[in-house]
């Protein structure tokens, strides 16, 4: 599995345009020949994905049953907006518009690499969600997340 890091201020063309930065685009070494994944989040941004995070999530919802209304729902919803963003000869991907509103996302954006996944965020609402966790908040929440969990592979006995 790839895990991503970064954190990377970027602009949007006027027709919704953005070029992938050079320090994410190495560590996506088959994005020219699989291309990614975007869609909705499920916070008001956006969030893309590899083809192969995109593809075991499939996986899994393929699992659901979907004699179950509420399974169908929540695929038919997860689903909806799913579109395949592929690098142009500028290395630049090109957003659908209707992702671009739901997140709210103008000129300013932030990509926020997340484990396997990058976050899309309108700038000012990144620093926003970012800001609204004091140190002190971050510190607790830190001990509730990880506090009994076994780094090595497992919750702590």
């Amino acid at each position: 599995m790839n895990y991503l890091i970064g954190e990377y201020e970027c602009k949007l063309d006027t027709k919704g345009r953005m070029v992938v930065p050079a320090a994410l685009k190495r560590q996506l070494p088959d994005v020219e020949r699989e291309g990614l994944v975007v869609n909705r989040g499920f916070e008001k941004n956006l969030v893309i994905y590899t083809r192969t995070e995109w593809n075991r999530i499939l996986k899994q919802l393929s699992r659901l049953n979907q004699f179950q209304t509420k399974n169908r729902e929540f695929v038919r919803k997860f689903m909806s907006g799913a579109t395949e963003l592929t690098l142009d000869s500028a290395g630049r991907v090109l957003f659908p518009k209707s992702l671009l509103e739901y997140a709210e996302v103008g000129a300013d954006l932030v990509l926020a690499c997340n484990l396997e996944k990058i976050e899309v965020w309108s700038k000012a609402k990144y620093d926003e969600q970012m800001g609204a966790l004091s140190e002190e908040d971050f510190s607790g929440l830190a001990e509730q997340v990880m506090g009994g969990f076994d780094l090595e592979g497992g919750l702590d006995d």
